[in-house]
């Protein structure tokens, strides 16, 4: 079953349906391929993408299942998708309410008709993404491989003086050069007191004795991501950062042992919080346990405490605690997991006891 199929199986689309699709993610998804721009339709019967000059013969590469019409001046996108709806008949329309702005929609609904329906798809493409198949995980084994390699390559290269952001182009490189089709998301590097910054830009702070280096980043092949976290020490650390990093490793061993299908996320959530609480650090670990990845960096479900979700077999999910101490410093550890039917298994393989250059 196609990944189109599927949609309209969840959906129960009825024959009078139609749905279109806007977001990158979704059209890579539903067209199990296309990587352009466009928008992609979809009824009962038809499978169409609809996009310009510049990506027709990209889509009919990438999506051989699809019909390619090409917009242009007198046809515009908008105006396909009315032509497409006549030629259906349909009268409701499926749309990603999170995706098109108002004006878009507007002229949307306009082009189209007033008298057909307009209804939220209510994310039901992300919903399936949920759950990855052999091959999306096998491509994402891929990623997190070239990611785990990456880090170990970097290592001797750290060295004292150089900045965070040549850090950064140093890493970075290194994935494109060990085969990442690109970055799944912007290298985060923090070093010293700039480790209490959770989502730190690297600048020009220089690497010095004694710091402790978080480097989160990952490789992004054949469409799909990945995304690891480590912590190093360049030098002996201070006996209180090694306390806060035996602290956090402990918490990401802990749950990633305890990630397993029927668990509810918001239980290995309180399994890290609780124990990083107990050593002293309270407050100090103020994001969400962690995330699912896919085609985005940022999928669902999330390991948080607010989720209602219950993890099931296939779902590919991050384990990342952290400890953030303002004006001193920070640790994260974080590895992408495959969640299985009695347990979890790491696809980042890199080494996570802390490693002193």
């Amino acid at each position: 079953m196609t990944a189109s199929d599927k949609l309209i199986e969840l959906m129960r689309l009825p024959a009078k349906s139609a749905v279109v699709i806007y977001k990158p993610s979704n059209m890579f998804y539903l067209t199990e391929g296309y990587t352009g721009e466009g928008v992609v339709f979809i009824s009962a019967k038809r499978r169409v993408i609809v996009t310009d000059f510049r990506y027709t013969e990209q889509a009919e590469r990438q999506a051989p299942g699809f019909e390619v019409m090409m917009s242009c001046k007198d046809t515009p996108e908008n105006q396909w998708i009315a032509r497409l709806a006549a030629g259906e008949e349909v009268n409701e329309i499926r749309f990603e309410a999170d995706e098109l702005s108002v004006d878009r929609f507007e002229k949307l609904r306009t082009a189209v008709g007033e008298e057909f329906s307009w209804v939220p798809v209510d994310r039901a493409p992300e919903k399936l993404r949920q759950v990855k198949t052999p091959k999306e995980i096998a491509v994402m084994r891929r990623a997190a491989d070239i990611t785990s390699e990456a880090f170990r390559a970097i290592l001797p290269k750290i060295r004292e003086g150089m900045t965070e952001k040549e850090l950064q182009i140093e890493l970075d490189f290194t994935m494109l050069r060990l085969g990442a089709d690109g970055l799944a998301f912007d290298t985060i590097i923090a070093s010293g007191e700039n480790g209490s910054l959770c989502h730190a830009i690297p600048g020009q702070r220089r690497l010095r004795a004694g710091d402790m280096i978080t480097m989160d980043f990952g490789a992004k092949a054949g469409g799909y991501c990945s995304d690891m976290t480590r912590t190093v020490a360049l030098g002996e650390p201070s006996a209180q950062m090694r306390h806060v990093y035996d602290t956090v490793l402990r918490a990401q061993t802990m749950c990633e042992e305890a990630l397993a299908a029927g668990k509810s996320c918001a239980s290995i959530d309180k399994l890290a919080r609780d124990y990083i609480d107990s050593r002293g650090y309270a407050g100090r670990f103020g994001h969400g346990l962690g995330h699912s990845v896919g085609i985005d960096i940022h999928e669902g479900p999330n390991l948080n405490y607010a989720s209602k979700d219950t993890l099931v077999p296939g779902v590919v999910i991050t384990v990342e605690p952290g400890v953030y101490l303002p004006g001193i410093g920070g640790v994260r550890v974080e590895n992408t997991c495959l969640v299985k039917e009695n347990g979890c298994e790491p696809l980042t393989t890199a080494d996570k006891e802390l490693i002193i250059l």
